[in-house]
């Protein structure tokens, strides 16, 4: 992610969500953050079948951001969790060009 020409990492990203809504997103609660994320999966389909470049990016910031605030709020580090499943290939055969069938 660039932010004024600078990278961004999903760490980086998770701090900056913590720091922006902290206190609302622990106040809303799991359940209710999982509706917000829910919701804007429903907009991102919406937009993947008729908007615009610019409307389909934005709806995948957005269920980016509610993905990280859900990790944020269960307090799970998100580099940790897709480098623990992710980092030594797929998750099946252990290949970084997955040559299973099995769903990650």
């Amino acid at each position: 992610m660039e932010k004024a020409g600078v990278l961004v990492t999903i760490e980086e990203l998770q701090q900056l969500i913590e720091k922006m809504y902290s206190d609302k997103d622990r106040a809303r609660g799991t359940p209710e953050t999982f509706l917000w994320l829910s919701e804007e999966v429903g907009e991102l389909a919406a937009a993947l079948r008729e908007g615009t470049p610019e409307e389909k990016a934005a709806e995948f910031a957005d269920v980016f951001a509610w993905l990280v605030t859900l990790a944020n709020i269960n307090d799970v580090n998100l580099t940790e969790a897709l480098c623990a499943k992710y980092g030594s290939g797929c998750p099946g055969c252990g290949r970084y060009v997955c040559s299973c069938n099995v769903k990650p």
